[in-house]
């Protein structure tokens, strides 16, 4: 990933210690229980989170008229599927998917803040936050995503979703050749909340 990208080496120790400063400070005054922070971190790790994205995509590659339905109106799509409840929740309203193609090659961002898709894609990473990712990303795609190590040719055209309260976007990428055989489970496997992005894309390891 690009330098401009990285953190203070320990981000996660100093935000570890403001986390717990905060949750003991709200756990002192009574506005939440230690049981409250374990509930939500058990919903994140369990219910929504990028498990659920890969479902999508992976039924996606496997039944073309799901894509369709799931390319016209999302979240009616996606309420086919034995998901967890919520996917329309919080964090999830108005999600809306897009489908790369050989002729194009999407890229989700939030130019304003981190308007993110959490259903499908769980937590935003550090980088998606970041203002010299927005900025740029909206700016100069191409060079961007090069940067993640993705090179995309010139003769495939590069689409920006800008992300907002309003609309949350996800990517599906295309299916990998040599997935034939693979079952749906094994399709799962592939996607990665990178590839559902647009800073990756899905690959046989």
């Amino acid at each position: 990933m690009m330098e401009t990208f990285q953190y203070r080496k320990d981000r996660e120790e100093y935000n570890l210690a403001r986390v717990k400063a905060l949750e003991a400070l709200l756990i002192k005054k009574g506005i939440i229980t230690s049981e409250t922070v374990d509930t939500v971190l058990d919903y994140f790790e369990t219910k929504m989170g990028p498990f659920n994205g890969a479902k999508i995509v992976a039924r996606a590659w496997v039944d073309p008229t799901f894509k369709e339905r799931l390319l016209a109106d999302t979240p009616k799509a996606i309420a086919e599927l034995n998901l967890p409840e919520g996917m329309a929740g919080a964090e999830g309203e108005h999600m809306r998917a897009v489908a790369n193609s050989p002729e194009v090659h999407n890229l989700i961002i939030c130019s304003l803040c981190s308007c993110y898709p959490w259903p499908v894609l769980g937590l935003p990473p550090y980088w998606y936050k970041d203002p010299t990712f927005r900025s740029r990303a909206a700016r100069e795609p191409r060079a961007v995503i090069s940067e993640f190590g993705l090179p995309i040719p010139e003769n495939i055209e590069i689409k920006v979703w800008d992300s907002s309260a309003q609309i949350r976007w996800f990517v599906i990428p295309e299916r990998p050749e040599g997935t034939e055989d693979f079952s749906e489970t094994d399709l799962e496997a592939l996607v990665t909340p990178e590839a559902m992005m647009g800073v990756a894309v899905a690959t046989v390891a």
